[in-house]
């Protein structure tokens, strides 16, 4: 039988790292292959991949999580606080050959239980047009388009969810 299960994981790790570098290597290409007809140079990816340490995902104010699937690794969202009620949703990735296999839905409701851990009331996230997929997924689960809520220059969708209060 085959199963998904969800733990913190240190952001520096080698698990974490190898999806990190899958996720902005597929993101990257995405956009340019849309915006320019190309792949991402690999000299920039790797400028990429280098620039976000994930830094803002570490205790006491975050939490990068590590889905695993039958044991291995297979997804990442990553939870961090914004201010003492707002967390924020990012990285949230799940290996290619592994979607429509229920991860996504297992990773968000984890990432939504860390933010509760956080101290979280609400959750916001952003993406973009070309990740329909991802959005779609927001959608099914609660998550609500709304007004800009940063100014990233890739985002161009804002999502938000109110947590619903945890029961004893």
């Amino acid at each position: 039988m085959t199963s998904w299960s969800v733990a913190p994981e240190p952001v520096g790790s080698a698990a974490a790292g190898a999806l990190w570098r899958a996720y902005y290597t597929e993101v990257s290409d995405r956009w340019y292959e849309l915006h320019e007809g190309r792949r991402t140079d690999p000299a920039e990816l790797e400028r990429g991949i280098a620039s976000e340490t994930g830094a803002g995902l570490a205790a006491p104010t975050g939490v990068l999580l590590l889905a695993r699937y039958d044991g291995e690794p297979a997804g990442t969202a990553g939870v961090r606080l914004l201010d003492p009620a707002t967390a924020e949703l990012t990285r949230v990735f799940v290996t290619p050959g592994l979607r429509g296999k229920g991860g996504g839905p297992v990773l968000l409701a984890a990432a939504e239980d860390a933010a509760h851990g956080l101290g979280a009331t609400r959750i916001l996230l952003d993406t973009r047009n070309d990740l329909v997929e991802a959005r779609a997924l927001y959608a099914r689960h609660g998550y609500v388009e709304g007004a800009p809520h940063n100014a990233d220059v890739y985002a161009e969708h804002w999502f938000r969810k109110d947590l619903r209060p945890r029961t004893a």
